[in-house]
Order: structure tokens, then sequence, then C-alpha cells
């Protein structure tokens, strides 16, 4: 047997000689490695959890605290001359505020609360379109190659799947300062009913596999259990967050998609990364068109958001590109606003989360007596919460706190020239 088998002492009896001095034990030792392995998942999973909620929960406040800095510091740039000396710190404010919303995206991701985009992807496209990238990343001195097998196609978040790819990609570059191999398999798997037994959280299945093998130095059992812990890290501090592979474990069970580690110090690393397979077909990868800024309009938008801060932020950068904006701090105060208001309202801005009335619950009323009313809802909670409001992504026009002041001007223009019969109710 393994030196590492638990037992325990099920039942038996002790034997005695003739003088009634107990000489052995006789009875029956049951093995419970397996039931200690799954327990330790368990509570690695519950811990995970725990910190996920945590990670969540913290970034409604980071989210309308960046969406005013980012915003103002945009409004700003706008005002001053290329030349101004002033104009290098409102820059390095507008790139912390870029810094610190990454930092929170990455914190959502691991939380799985992050509001993600789904498409039908072919894995292997997606695969061989980083390759480039992956090399540059990777560096010359580390051999790197690509086996692509029948992946399929899955339903994921693009960003987010090649974002999962290249972080693990880079801790396997990390592991390997002196040189070594790297390789990306891409393949897949059913997971049946022996297999769930053995794993914690699976579903039987049909899945789509990449794995991501290195010949670095590897990691130890503790090293292991921490991996996809955010801001663990075995790297120097100046090289790293620790929010990599945090980022990747939220990104994989938010898909509804499985990852398993298996390494051991100074025999490399096996990253395998499962998510569920579809039978849609995935449409081509075309690079993403550039970002144009649009020009305002003359429109009347009703503005209802009960941070001060963000209110006064969305109404100035409305104002200024000539639209009539109509503010409320919240939903009682907006309907009293609908209900004097003589004329056409174009568009309700609000916010999802507010108290007494949720943004959902305000559009549902004003639209009784403005049914035409466009929607846009902006939120800085997560996609859960957001749900759990009444607000489906497909609604209507939504905007994710933090956002920047083209982002928002972009949204509103294409919801106000989306045609009638096109409006999701």
């Amino acid at each position: 047997n393994d030196q590492n088998d638990l037992y325990v002492w099920d039942r038996g009896r002790v034997l005695c000689d003739e003088n009634g001095r107990a000489v052995r034990m006789v009875g029956i030792m049951e093995s419970v490695t397996e039931l200690k392995r799954l327990e330790d998942q368990f509570r690695q999973a519950q811990k995970m959890e725990a910190v996920g909620r945590l990670a969540g929960g913290i970034a409604h406040d980071f989210n309308n605290l960046l969406t005013t800095i980012l915003g103002y510091s945009h409004l700003i740039l706008e005002t001053i001359e290329p030349d101004d000396p002033r104009r290098l710190d409102v820059e390095e404010i507008r790139k912390a505020g870029k810094r610190a919303a990454a930092l929170t995206q990455q914190l959502l991701a691991f939380s799985r609360k992050q509001v993600i985009e789904p498409k039908v992807l072919e894995v292997n496209a997606v695969v061989a379109n980083l390759d480039k990238m992956l090399r540059r990343l990777i560096g010359e001195d580390i051999q790197f190659q690509t086996e692509l097998g029948s992946a399929g196609h899955i339903k994921a978040d693009l960003g987010q799947l090649e974002q999962v790819i290249m972080n693990i990609a880079v801790n396997a570059r990390d592991a390997m300062p002196r040189g070594g191999r790297l390789t990306i398999r891409t393949g897949s798997a059913v997971f049946d009913e022996a297999f769930i037994r053995q794993h914690v959280g699976a579903r039987i299945g049909q899945y789509a596999s990449i794995v991501v093998s290195d010949t670095g130095c590897g990691m130890d059992k503790v090293t292991k259990l921490r991996i996809f812990e955010p801001f663990f890290t075995t790297k120097d501090p100046s090289k790293g967050t620790g929010l990599g592979m945090a980022m990747v474990y939220g990104i994989v069970k938010q898909s509804e998609g499985y990852i398993w580690v298996d390494s051991e110090p100074g025999k490399g690393t096996s990253i395998s990364v499962y998510f569920p397979r579809v039978q849609e077909e995935g449409l081509p990868l075309d690079p993403a068109d550039a970002a144009l800024a649009l020009p305002g309009g003359s429109e009347i938008v009703l503005l209802v958001e009960d941070e001060d801060a963000v209110l006064s932020l969305v109404r100035g950068l409305l104002r200024s590109r000539g639209y009539t904006v109509l503010e409320a701090s919240n939903a009682a105060e907006a309907v009293r606003i609908s209900n004097d208001f003589i004329g056409p309202i174009h568009v309700l801005l609000t916010d999802v989360v507010m108290p007494e009335v949720s943004g959902r619950e305000l559009a549902d009323q004003l639209r009784q007596t403005r049914p035409d009313m466009r929607l846009i809802y902006m939120s800085g909670y997560t996609e859960d919460t957001v749900v759990h409001h009444g607000v489906r992504m497909s609604d209507a026009g939504f905007l994710q706190k933090p956002f920047t002041p083209d982002l928002l001007l972009r949204k509103m223009r294409e919801m106000l020239d989306r045609p009638q019969d096109g409006m999701v109710m």
C-alpha cells in the first residue's frame, strides 16, 4: 500500500493467550484515503467561494469611485493643450485609474461575477490566433509548440478565454528562467460517472480541453493548494500581483468549466482546462473594429443615479454633448419628473441597484406611460446581482462601471439610433 494511505479501525476483536494477556488484534481496517481527498477538495472549493463573495462585494463601491476618477480625468484632458505641463499629471491619474479598474475586473473574474459576452468559439481557432502573441510573450529561450486536436466548439467570452491561455502560459514561462519547453494541446474529453466520483463539482458531459504543459521547476503540494488564491504568488512582488491564476480560476468556473493542476517539484507542471462542448458553429474571428468617437445629440435623457459624484459626472458629460438631461437621485424623484414633464423622454439612463426601487422596476413603471422610451442600465455591481434585480443583458443597453465618457456616448447613440422595431422590451 501507498505510505500516504489513511485507514480507520472498523471492527474486530482482541485475541488473548492462555493467561488472559492480549497478544494480537484481529479485525478490519477501512481505507479513508479517497474520502479524505474529497474532503480536501470540498474545503478548498468552500474557501474559494468565500473569497469570491468578498471580491464581488467590494466591486460596487470601487467601480463608482473609478467611474468618477476616469470620467473627470478624461474631461480635463480634453480641455488641456498638448504642451501644458499639467497634462502629464492628469494622464498619470487616468493611468492609475485604469490600472485600478483592471485589478477590479480581475477580482470580479475570480469571483465569477463579471459581466461577460459568451459566443460560440472554435477552440483551435482561438489558440492558433494567439500563436504569434504567445511566442513574443514567452521568448526565444523556450521551445514553444501547439498540438491541435479535436476540441470542437465551446460557448465562452473570447477575451476571457484568451486571458486564460495567456495567463497560464506566462506562469509557465516564469517557471522556466533557464529555458525549457512549453506545449499547448487541445482535444476533447468525456466526464463519466467514474470520473465525477473522483472530482468534486464535475458533471457528466462532453468537454473541450486545453492543456498547458511546461518543463519548469514544478510545485509542491502546499503551492498547488494555493495557486488560485487571489494575491498568492511565489514570484517577486515586482513581477506580479498574484491575480493571474485567480482570474483563470474564476473565468473557467464562470464558463461552467473545470481546471486541474498536475505538478511535482522538479518535474514541471501541466494545467488542464475543460469547457463544455456545444454543437453550434462559431463565427470567424475578426479583428475588433477601431473604436470611433461618436457625436452627441439633442435628445432628452432622464438620468437616475444615487451616487452624487457619478450623477454629476454623467450629467455634465451629456449636457456638454448637447443632450437635455433631467436628473433624479432615486426612483420616486424620477417618477415625479416623468409625470410633470411635458414632451418626450427619449431614453432612461438608470442605475440598477438603488434603495427601495430598482432600476428595472422604475423602467417598468415609466414605460406604462412612455412605451417608446429607450433604456440604458448602468451598474457597479456584478452580473448575478444585476440579474437578481430583473435586468437581463439583452433587455437594453448596459454599461458596466467603471466606464469612460467615450463608452457612455457610444452606448447612448447606439440605443437612440436603433430602429424602433428592433427594440427588445
